[in-house]
């Protein structure tokens, strides 16, 4: 398999694992009881172990990646994928509101893209 489409896979993969444990409580908060028991801490060590997985999806989907791309390129493709990531999950799992600025933070991405990838 290609290094760059399968960085870009565990990317997408580790960037899954982070929305979630970044966002993913908000959804909970007032629907499972448990998180309010908790309190703020158990909701940080919850959304930790979540994000454990991210890491040990990101570290290697960096160093791959490194190998046939440069940081700047890593680091704008882990931005689109987040915005990818991110919209459809809050539209979806969170409820909130579509707003056009959603796509003009992708159009200003793919500027970004455009300027990390020019020759």
């Amino acid at each position: 398999m290609n290094k760059g489409f399968f960085s870009i896979l565990l990317l997408v993969l580790s960037n899954s694992f982070m929305t979630l444990a970044w966002y993913g409580h908000l959804h909970w908060k007032g629907k499972l009881g448990v998180f309010e028991r908790m309190g703020i801490f158990g909701v940080i060590l919850l959304s930790w172990c979540i994000a454990f997985f991210e890491y040990m999806l990101m570290v290697p989907a960096n160093r791959i990646g490194h190998t046939v791309l440069s940081v700047a390129q890593l680091k704008i493709i882990q931005e689109v994928i987040t915005l990818t990531i991110f919209v459809p999950f809050a539209l979806l799992y969170l409820k909130e509101p579509f707003k056009m600025d959603f796509i003009y933070a992708g159009l200003c991405l793919l500027g970004a893209v455009y300027f990390m990838f020019r020759a």
